[in-house]
């Protein structure tokens, strides 16, 4: 299965040019799987509610999502990308897997950074897993890197790819996306924009270093800070459905949950 992902720099507020970049990448791209990165067809730093409702669409109606049905179905591969989402009066930080088979399973972000909770409502519901031809993949976005339940939780449902849509403006979620591909021996996919923002949050500059990363820690792909390109990685997803760490211990069955009650609790 060949997985990749599209490094760009969407311009912030011009939904119908991002849509044409994103088009042209997923013309070209060779992979049964591609990732974009997180708001995709809005741009990131946004300055006053009015703009967010300005350009967020709907799932079920929308522009962006119809392009990436239209791609996947067309091209035969598995589309995951973050949009501003818009649900009656509610606006989301959202991603979605579009597949060949004209299916789109919506994820609405759970942990909002910064002044996203100015902008976004929190999702209520866990991140996906979704069949898609080839694998099962998961679906996340952007700083639920910092939450491993996300990620065991993926994968402990029996996620073999997470697919990990992002703005990052840290140098932590490269480094972490390795540990959380080690620790629940899965693939990840980080999508990541390139680029400078200024709005509510201040200027913010995003570093690029979309990467794929295997189970065992082994960086598949990886981009550099400022280049806008499509990353590819041919992988087994054989190697996901091996829990053993270093062919030894089986890290699912060594788990102890009768332990770790106070992970769930309210502090």
């Amino acid at each position: 299965m060949r997985v990749g992902y599209f490094q760009f720099r969407p311009r912030f507020g011009e939904p119908a040019a991002n849509r044409q970049r994103m088009a042209e990448a997923l013309t070209t791209a060779q992979a049964d799987l591609l990732v974009l990165p997180e708001l995709s067809n809005s741009g990131y730093n946004f300055n006053a509610m009015s703009e967010v409702a300005a350009w967020a669409e709907s799932a079920r109606t929308g522009a962006t999502l119809a392009l990436w049905r239209d791609m996947a179905r067309k091209r035969r591969m598995t589309v995951v990308g973050g949009f501003a989402e818009r649900d009656g009066d509610r606006l989301y930080n959202s991603a979605a897997a579009a597949l060949p088979d004209g299916r789109a399973v919506i994820y609405r972000k759970i942990h909002l950074f910064y002044k996203e909770p100015e902008f976004f409502s929190p999702g209520d519901a866990p991140a996906p897993v979704v069949e898609a031809p080839g694998a099962r993949i998961g679906v996340m976005i952007c700083f639920d890197w910092a939450f491993p339940e996300v990620t065991r939780s993926l994968a402990l449902r029996g996620a073999e790819v997470i697919c990990h849509p992002a703005n990052i403006v840290t140098p932590f979620p490269p480094r972490a996306m390795v540990v959380r591909s080690v620790e629940n021996r899965v693939f990840t996919i980080t999508a990541n924009r390139t680029g400078e923002e200024c709005g509510a949050a201040g200027r913010l500059r995003f570093p690029g270093k979309s990467q794929i990363t295997a189970p065992d820690g082994a960086v598949l792909a990886a981009s550099d800070e400022d280049i806008e390109e499509v990353r590819t990685a041919d992988i087994d997803v054989v190697q996901a459905r091996d829990k053993r760490l270093a062919g030894l211990t089986d890290l699912f069955q060594t788990r102890r949950p009768e332990l770790y009650g106070d992970i769930a609790e309210q502090r």
